[in-house]
């Protein structure tokens, strides 16, 4: 879905049970990264990094979709070889999902997962094989074990669908039953556990279809997730201005149907929130006249949105649809009455736009069109889930791809920019709805990482993740890109310089397809980011140390040599008590003058299996507590490895400063490995 409200969308709110899973981890990545780490005191700058030309050996290649296909079918044929190599138990199965091929010969094959026959949720994996089919690293979007006594579920799925129908009731739903219940193997966020999958439909209160994903615990009843299944989102267009539209004439009579990008059709709804609609039709092959008057008009912007989108991803990326399989889907437009949204939806593979307040903005545009279409390339890819931390990544690569797309257009009625939604005026005063630059200024989303984003709105927890892709590709500080003016501000203070926006989606589009799973989080997305630099342009690139740079620059991770200047270390370990008192590490700093500075880093290494129970003090001199970590029931990653800058110009340098690390909740114990702070 393109946009976002508290009041119109509360589906999307996190819903955060407690629980416990493996973040990602990319086994055999290791060294990719390991130019990300430096340690000691007053290290030195390394060398500067030169531009790196992408790899072809480590490069996807283009496969026709006859060629992908079959690739599919050999991984489907050989998955129990493939499910013993990477130590599955004889119960779990694999189903093939997807695969993307390396100029190397390398495959990536994502695959599902199933225990006795059922779907794990949370289970999905992709799994690299070198040519000679030795498998090379697995990814898993969760490292537990899968091992139940019994299936049978002690709640009924009546029961289930009875608490999910009264919680879609509560989001504004109307529905008196569930579209369907299954019994599943919840992996996604903790100690597997035997569920129930409900799905209710109907539509939200602002008149958006539902599609509300509950998971109920099969054995307690107790609800453990919750998720929005619709992600919200010759013509003479609106929009673009006079375009060419590929169409198909039967007889006299031309329709909207694109037979050069998979069939796709573009359908008017007419007012109608239900059904496909009506295929657009005519006797002359010129749509639209640039205004509502038209319901054309609406049609061709959505019909050539959907066109050049599809162009995008297959010159961009040698992707073939947006299931890679050359299929198209289709675009419903005139949907609901004045209603304010564009949403894509996974159950009818197809992409739904509104007309704006009053009719008279239809959501149409070119970056709405990229944006929407790009949530189905995210579904058919890593398929990250729309919640959490996950969830904002997966509308910030719906929102960075919508951007890749206005860019390649090169349409002078619409260049492109870093602006998400500036020509359909969704804020009724001529406003952006979404700033790549500085995402803070649309008054909602945020700049930077910060534990416990994940408990904000998806739309708004995209904001690091758009901030890291606009500071990639055009570094940060004030300048003018194509007529606009951008001022892009870093969490660190530093400057970033750019490596152009070509390289940027490359990075992020093979971190999607080959490094991401359903449960990545932000850091799963550096780490995953830097993999895909480090293959594309090795890992002593300028482009590897840009990705690191920028990452910082959102507040995620460190840059190269980041621990430059004077360290003061504590490696002694200390043992952090499950739902205990506070622990704490001092470090004696002496011989220094005057007081701390404003930028003092603290990097903190700790081991343990939820860190979101974890609160984080640095303990000054003078006895003065600063916050850096709270406790966050939505944070279900492992391990707290950050470094954090803290204004500590209050302080004395010298004297005895303290961390201070308490767990708050059960189930959960780690230590402290090591912690240093910084002057710069």
């Amino acid at each position: 879905m393109l946009s976002s409200s508290p009041r119109s969308n509360p589906a999307h709110r996190r819903v955060s049970p407690r629980r416990r899973t493996a973040t990602v981890a990319l086994a055999g990545v290791a060294a990719l990264i390991a130019a990300a780490v430096q340690s000691g005191a007053a290290a030195a700058a390394p060398a500067e990094p030169r531009p790196g030309k992408a790899n072809p050996a480590h490069s996807s290649v283009r496969l026709t979709a006859a060629q992908r296909a079959g690739l599919i079918r050999d991984a489907d044929a050989g998955r129990a070889d493939t499910a013993r190599s990477i130590g599955l138990g004889t119960q779990e199965k694999l189903v093939a999902r997807d695969v993307v091929k390396d100029g190397d010969g390398t495959l990536h094959t994502r695959y599902e997962r199933t225990y006795a026959g059922l779907p794990v949720l949370g289970g999905d994996l992709i799994v690299d094989t070198a040519p000679s089919g030795a498998v090379k690293r697995v990814v898993k979007a969760s490292g537990a074990t899968l091992k139940f006594a019994g299936l049978t579920p002690a709640v009924p799925k009546a029961t289930a669908e009875r608490q999910a129908v009264a919680r879609a009731k509560k989001l504004g739903g109307t529905k008196s039953a569930a579209d369907s219940v299954r019994t599943v193997i919840w992996a996604a966020t903790g100690r597997p556990v035997l569920a129930h999958e409900t799905v209710v439909g109907g539509l939200q209160d602002d008149g958006t279809p539902s599609e509300l994903h509950v998971v109920t615990d099969a054995t307690t009843g107790k609800k453990l997730y919750e998720y929005q299944g619709i992600r919200t989102g010759v013509g003479n267009t609106q929009y673009s201005g006079q375009v060419p539209l590929t169409t198909t004439q039967s007889g006299s009579t031309y329709t909207l149907t694109d037979g050069d990008r998979g069939g796709h059709r573009t359908y008017n709804l007419n007012r109608g929130t239900s059904g496909t609609g009506t295929l657009f039709s005519q006797g002359a092959d010129t749509w639209g006249n640039g205004t509502v008057s038209d319901p054309a008009t609406a049609g061709a912007d959505a019909h050539y949105g959907a066109a050049v989108t599809w162009d995008f991803y297959k010159d961009t990326f040698g992707r073939s649809g947006i299931k890679n399989n050359g299929v198209g889907a289709y675009s419903r437009v005139h949907y609901g009455n004045s209603y304010v949204n564009a949403f894509w939806s996974d159950s009818c593979f197809c992409m739904t736009y509104g007309d704006g307040s009053g009719n008279a903005d239809p959501l149409t545009s070119l970056d709405v069109a990229g944006h929407e279409m790009s949530h189905g390339v995210t579904s058919n890819t890593a398929g990250l889930n729309y919640s959490g931390e996950s969830g904002g990544l997966n509308e910030a690569t719906s929102d960075i791809f919508g951007t890749g797309v206005e860019f390649y257009a090169n349409n002078a009625s619409d260049p492109g920019d870093y602006l998400i939604g500036e020509k359909i005026d969704i804020n009724g005063d001529g406003t952006p709805l979404r700033y790549l630059d500085k995402p803070s200024k649309d008054g909602a989303s945020k700049d930077s990482w910060y534990s416990g984003i994940g408990g904000v709105d998806v739309h708004y927890s995209s904001g690091p993740a758009n901030h890291f892709f606009y500071l990639l590709s055009e570094g940060s500080g004030a300048k003018v890109i194509d007529g606009v003016s951008y001022d892009s501000p870093t969490a660190d203070g530093l400057p970033v310089t750019g490596i152009g926006r070509a390289k940027a989606l490359q990075i992020w589009y093979r971190a999607l397809t080959t490094k991401w799973t359903s449960t990545t989080n932000y850091s799963g997305a550096r780490t995953g980011t830097l993999a895909a630099a480090g293959e594309l342009y090795g890992t002593t690139s300028a482009e590897y140390a840009a990705v690191q740079d920028a990452w910082a620059g959102v507040g995620v991770g460190t840059r190269p040599g980041g621990d430059t200047g004077t360290s003061y270390e504590s490696t002694t370990p200390v043992a952090i008590p499950d739902n205990g008192p506070a622990v704490t590490s001092d470090i004696t700093v002496s011989g220094r003058s005057g007081n701390a500075p404003g930028n003092l880093r603290v990097a903190v290494n700790i081991t343990h299996t939820w860190r979101g129970d974890l609160v984080i003090d640095l303990v000054g001199p003078s006895g003065t507590s600063y916050r850096l970590k709270n406790f966050s029931s939505s944070d279900s990653g492992d391990d707290v490895d950050e470094t954090y800058t803290v204004n500590a110009s209050a302080e004395s340098a010298n004297g005895t400063w303290k961390l201070k690390v308490q767990d708050q909740a059960a189930q959960d114990k780690g230590t402290l490995n090591s912690w240093k702070v910084t002057f710069p």
